[in-house]
């Protein structure tokens, strides 16, 4: 049985990416450590622990007490949990549709994305609730998941921006459903929307599958930390 080893290429320009609590900046403080080691590769699957402040002692029963001193951040401070969160690699989907108004071609950039269930077959994305976009697609009635390839940065960008024409100098066909499928994403992902949660400052939409399949077969687009990367096996 053979192996393959798979690193994460580190993510470079920061982005406003639907559903992700990125961070650009790591404000975490380090000890003084003695002269440093080579550091060692990076794994898709394995990053090293990190920690802001010394452990406590050791308690009867083995364990380690928190950290008393320093004040440490909490779950209210915003910057802090876009970095925390922002350590959690995703991909990168473009939700698409034709405007039922103006038949121009819309979408958005999401990569809060999931599977949920295979019977009946459902998937779930984020969007803000500040969108402009979402409406749009929502009045649409049919969708398209695009999964973006490691060289759709740009129209990760485009379709993450607010206002202009999301679409321009992008290449893209019809599905079978009749959404635009871009050209050279890894997969599309015909559906429409079965329900929406609020949450928070999000809306979680559950869309049925109707129909799917790969369309190329090249590395995907990684959001890592604010930034865009890629996936090397």
């Amino acid at each position: 049985m053979s192996t393959h080893t798979a690193r994460l290429v580190a993510p470079h320009g920061a982005a406003a990416v639907h559903g992700h609590p990125s961070a650009v900046h790591d404000g975490s403080p380090a000890p003084a450590p003695p002269p440093p080691l080579p550091p060692l590769p990076r794994s898709r699957t394995a990053f090293p622990p990190e920690r802001t402040s010394p452990p406590g002692p050791s308690g009867a029963d083995g364990r380690i007490a928190p950290a008393t001193s320093g004040a440490r951040p909490t779950a209210a401070d915003g910057q802090h949990f876009r970095s925390v969160l922002g350590r959690f690699a995703t991909g990168v989907v473009a939700i698409t549709a034709l405007d039922p108004v103006t038949g121009e071609p819309c979408g958005l950039a999401a990569n809060s994305f999931t599977s949920v269930s295979l019977d009946p077959p459902l998937v779930a994305f984020c969007v803000a609730h500040t969108s402009t976009s979402w409406p749009r697609l929502k009045s649409a009635g049919r969708l398209c998941v695009n999964v973006l390839a490691e060289d759709h940065e740009q129209v990760s960008r485009q379709l993450a921006a607010k206002g202009g024409d999301k679409f321009a100098g992008i290449a893209w066909h019809f599905s079978p459903g009749g959404s635009p499928v871009v050209e050279g994403a890894l997969a599309w992902i015909d559906c429409t929307v079965e329900s929406e949660l609020v949450a928070g400052d999000h809306i979680i939409v559950v869309a049925r599958v109707h129909d799917l399949d790969v369309h190329a077969d090249e590395g995907p687009l990684v959001f890592y930390r604010g930034g865009y990367g890629r996936f090397h096996a």
